[in-house]
């Protein structure tokens, strides 16, 4: 398509209705309309209404559609409240396809089946924040650039019809050219850039805040990409760890180069007699945490080690981990966010169930349970099997749900020296089945040992510095579009007589109270607002 050149000899982009330099109106459409100029774009030619033959050219017209981008930001925000119906993966112990389905039925495993517990993480949610980033670019690349052109090129005279379409225009028949000097300094006073051409003005101040939407587009567009490099590994890490007391665990996505040992894990209490503040809190809840501290011992790993093999470490520091006093090494964080306590081990006694004669006691590990424990005197106990979750599988078979000794059972075979064959018992916590019979003997429950586990939460976050920069972008832009605006006041000499114009992209009101102070002390008479004018004489004012 062929540019057009105006009759003021400026060549100016097919598409274009307002010619850049004079502002002569180009489209034969626009030429006899009568209605004030729409100055948003400077009546420049915008790609996405110009051309729309390759598939190109119909990506970018999409894309460049403010619909579009809105209606890209309302899907994404809905598909984000999908995501905090239930919770995500992340923050569930059980494996996802049977957690959903056993905490929330059949809307827990749709919710499964489509995707939405790593609703975040997933390609389709990934999908729409580019496509909201893609929208925004195109869409600020579309006007920016030709308005930035337009601007560029303008021209401090103007053609009469773009001066008598703006809304503020006014004529004056007779004026000295003093007063056009005194105009002149008015408007330098008032911090106007003061352009003169063959006796005509153009006075303009405030344009920078025209970029403050575009410099919002770029600030978001940072962020997004912030919010996208934490999809990549190693940027941003936020993972469970726990750790038994005595226990060294690796640090996740770390690459097993750092460790941590859990020395002791503290809960210390508010007392009631001591800590006055919290008497009444103590007196309605019972108990009132003062303290959640793990005493750990960071370690990296000094060579890498053969598969099985244990790691050789190097004691770096000794930290005591609190709430809101995380472990900070190498732009990784450990917070202690949580403690529980694990069975660690059971004591049961063989014993007979008419007399309760108790014949030796068993003592089980249940991180390591051993296969056989003799008594003496010919009695002794076998572990058949062990579950260290238990549970009924859906064909009522005992199974386990996880490795953690949750709801530990087992099934035991006990041999004494009057039967010719072992006893088979299953026990579990307040449950015994004797499946081949009712027993002589039987595994008492005696007594338990428990170990505290701490709950930390590893952090990293190399994107945040990208997040708060495009934050920093685009509160600059907020401020940049909202607290300036765009003026610009023609003078101009035609036929003998004085013509003001002016436009500002927003507070008409303040740009006509500063249009009245620099005429003062001349002879021009006041510009009209013409939009007011229309509209009062429609209503008969």
């Amino acid at each position: 398509m062929n540019d057009v050149k105006c009759e003021c000899g400026h060549v100016n982009p097919h598409g274009t209705v307002l010619c850049e330099a004079c502002g002569k109106v180009l489209d034969e459409h626009e030429k006899n309309n009568k209605e004030l100029l729409d100055m948003r774009y400077e009546g420049s030619a915008r790609r996405s209404q110009t051309y729309n033959k390759t598939i190109i050219d119909k990506i970018w017209n999409f894309f460049s559609s403010v619909k579009v981008g809105i209606w890209l930001i309302v899907i994404t925000l809905l598909a984000s409240t999908l995501g905090t119906i239930f919770p995500q993966k992340m923050y569930i112990n059980l494996p996802p396809e049977v957690y959903y389905e056993q905490e929330y039925g059949w809307l827990g495993k749709m919710y499964y089946q489509l995707g939405l517990d790593d609703l975040y993480g997933s390609w389709w949610y990934l999908l729409l924040i580019a496509m909201i980033g893609i929208s925004l670019v195109i869409c600020s690349l579309d006007r920016v650039i030709p308005l930035y052109k337009a601007l560029k090129a303008q021209r401090v005279t103007r053609h009469e019809g773009f001066l008598i379409r703006q809304r503020i225009f006014g004529v004056t028949e007779k004026v000295d050219q003093k007063d056009l000097q005194v105009i002149k300094t008015h408007l330098k006073e008032r911090r106007y850039q003061v352009r003169e051409e063959n006796g005509d003005l153009l006075a303009e101040k405030g344009r920078f805040s025209r970029w403050g939407p575009y410099v919002n587009h770029v600030g978001l567009i940072i962020f997004l990409l912030g919010a996208m490099l934490r999809f990549i590994p190693g940027f941003y890490v936020n993972e469970d760890l726990w750790v038994k007391e005595g226990e060294t665990a690796v640090v996740p996505e770390t690459g097993e180069k750092y460790y941590i040992k859990n020395n002791q894990f503290i809960l210390q209490h508010y007392d009631k007699n001591k800590d006055k503040t919290f008497k009444k809190a103590i007196e309605e809840a019972g108990q009132v945490v003062k303290n959640y501290q793990s005493n750990v011992v960071l370690y990296e790993r000094v060579s890498k080690n053969l598969p099985g093999e244990k790691p050789e470490l190097k004691k770096l520091k000794e930290y005591k981990v609190k709430v809101n006093h995380p472990l900070d090494f190498e732009g990784y964080s450990i917070f202690q966010s949580s403690y529980r306590s694990e069975l660690k081990a059971m004591t049961f006694a063989l014993a007979n169930k008419k007399t309760g004669q108790a014949f030796g006691m068993v003592k089980i590990d249940l991180e390591d349970p051993k296969p056989k424990y003799d008594l003496g005197n010919g009695y002794s106990v076998k572990i058949i099997n062990y579950f260290p979750d238990f549970e009924f599988d859906k064909n009522g078979e005992p199974s386990t749900k996880s490795r953690l000794p949750n709801n530990p059972a087992f099934v035991f075979s006990m041999t004494t020296p009057d039967k010719s064959k072992p006893e088979t018992s299953f026990v579990a916590i307040k449950q015994t089945i004797e499946p081949f019979g009712e027993n002589t003997y039987k595994m008492a429950f005696q007594g338990i040992e428990t170990k505290n586990v701490s709950g930390f939460t590893v952090r990293k976050d190399s994107s945040l510095w990208v997040i708060i920069i495009g934050g920093i972008i685009f509160m600059i832009g907020v401020i940049q579009g909202a607290y300036w605006n765009h003026r610009r006041i023609w003078v101009q000499n035609k036929n003998g007589q004085v013509w003001v114009a002016a436009h500002t992209n927003k507070n008409w009101y303040g740009l006509k109270r500063e249009i009245e102070t620099v005429l003062k002390g001349t002879k021009l008479d006041i510009p009209e607002d013409q939009q007011q004018k229309e509209t009062m004489d429609k209503e008969g004012v």
